[in-house]
């Protein structure tokens, strides 16, 4: 379960960010709504820190930077604001995401798999914050993800789009990419690597062993035990199982 700590002053727009947090994930608790500076700052200081902040930078007594000012912040934050020009001040405190209003559902699910990426391991703090920090030199604040791959064969070099890719998987220790016309290349990455370089509305982590893509998915089946299993484009003898817990999730996406 994932305690959540929401600071945000306008009442509807607090509303609207925990029904899209409860839709994502069930499991996630909003434990509190805070706001103010003030309220914030005193509960804090009162209170067990959640896993993860939600924060507005405009609050009705000031910037919410004034709380890291009066009180330690030890958790992730992830800033959501009608306000761009805040963004690199944002990510000198602790913030692995920054949301423009209305948060959209699709850039609140990435941010909230940024959090689970770092949770896994606290180094994975720095590299995301460097990410965040070379984003805000564009338009906006939201996430760049790879268009192609260069696969090194030997002393070639082949370039391969990520159009054209069916679905990722590991196999004997090694992860390999697949191709809609059924070439399989091997990479360097991990898949929890992988998993944080494709876009997530393409792309869908069906397990510890797959990732696919939307294209690749020919059907989905009603599994035992509340699970899920998946048969793509390119038969897989027996198909590939979903767990319970993200069956949910990947209906869901799949049905956006």
């Amino acid at each position: 379960m994932m305690k959540v700590l929401i600071i945000e002053d306008e009442a509807l727009a607090a509303r609207r960010l925990q029904q899209l947090l409860e839709g994502h994930d069930p499991t996630i608790q909003v434990i509190a709504v805070l706001d103010s500076i003030e309220d914030a700052v005193q509960w804090l200081k009162g209170f067990p820190h959640p896993d993860l902040i939600f924060m507005d930078i405009m609050l009705a007594d000031g910037q919410s930077f004034e709380i890291f000012e009066k009180v330690e912040v030890r958790v992730p934050i992830i800033f959501t604001t009608a306000y761009d020009e805040y963004a690199i001040r944002a990510f000198k405190v602790n913030s692995i995401d920054y949301l423009l209003k209305p948060v959209e559902p699709l850039l609140l699910a990435q941010a909230l798999n940024k959090y689970r990426f770092i949770s896994q391991s606290p180094g994975n703090l720095r590299e995301i914050m460097e990410s965040l920090l070379n984003q805000t030199k564009g338009a906006d604040a939201r996430p760049a993800f790879k268009n192609r791959f260069l696969i090194r064969i030997g002393d070639k070099y082949i370039p391969v789009e990520t159009r054209e890719i069916a679905w990722f998987c590991f196999e004997d220790k090694l992860a390999f990419l697949y191709t809609i016309k059924q070439k399989r290349y091997m990479l360097d990455h991990t898949l929890d690597e992988l998993e944080n370089l494709i876009d997530p509305y393409l792309f869908f982590r069906l397990n510890r062993q797959y990732i696919a893509s939307f294209s690749a998915i020919k059907s989905v089946h009603n599994y035992f035990g509340g699970k899920l299993k998946v048969y793509l484009t390119t038969e897989l003898e027996n198909g590939i199982v979903v767990s319970k817990e993200k069956a949910h999730f990947l209906k869901q996406w799949l049905d956006r």
